[in-house]
């Protein structure tokens, strides 16, 4: 797995590019294991760990949110990580449901 801090802007290309989203957003996940329709799947390689993927942040969004809820940007750092990450893993937050448990699933984490 991989983690990106990065701007505004290459967040707003990327979210552009894989997403259609025209804005620039606080955090990307990009896993590893999902499988694209018409290719073969990734190779599952017992000796080796397996690959999640990459979460790409972006400092200035998560500077701009850390004021709005006067967290550090430490603090929004690790939750936009942690949101990532659990994107990773295959929780969703698209609906009611989804976003509560992923919500749920970050305090648990960020509590440990």
């Amino acid at each position: 797995m991989s983690v990106v801090l990065t701007d505004d802007a290459t967040v707003h290309e990327l979210n552009l590019h894989y997403r259609g989203f025209d804005k620039p957003t606080d955090v990307l996940s990009f896993a590893q294991q999902d499988q694209i329709e018409g290719f073969p799947p990734p190779p599952d390689v017992d000796e080796l760990p397996l690959l999640l993927g990459d979460v790409i942040i972006s400092v200035d969004t998560a500077a701009r949110q850390a004021e709005i809820h006067h967290v550090s940007l430490i603090q929004e750092l690790e939750l936009l990580t942690v949101h990532g990450i659990l994107h990773l893993l295959g929780y969703e937050d698209d609906t009611d449901d989804g976003a509560d448990l992923m919500r749920e699933r970050e305090k648990a984490i960020l509590n440990l």
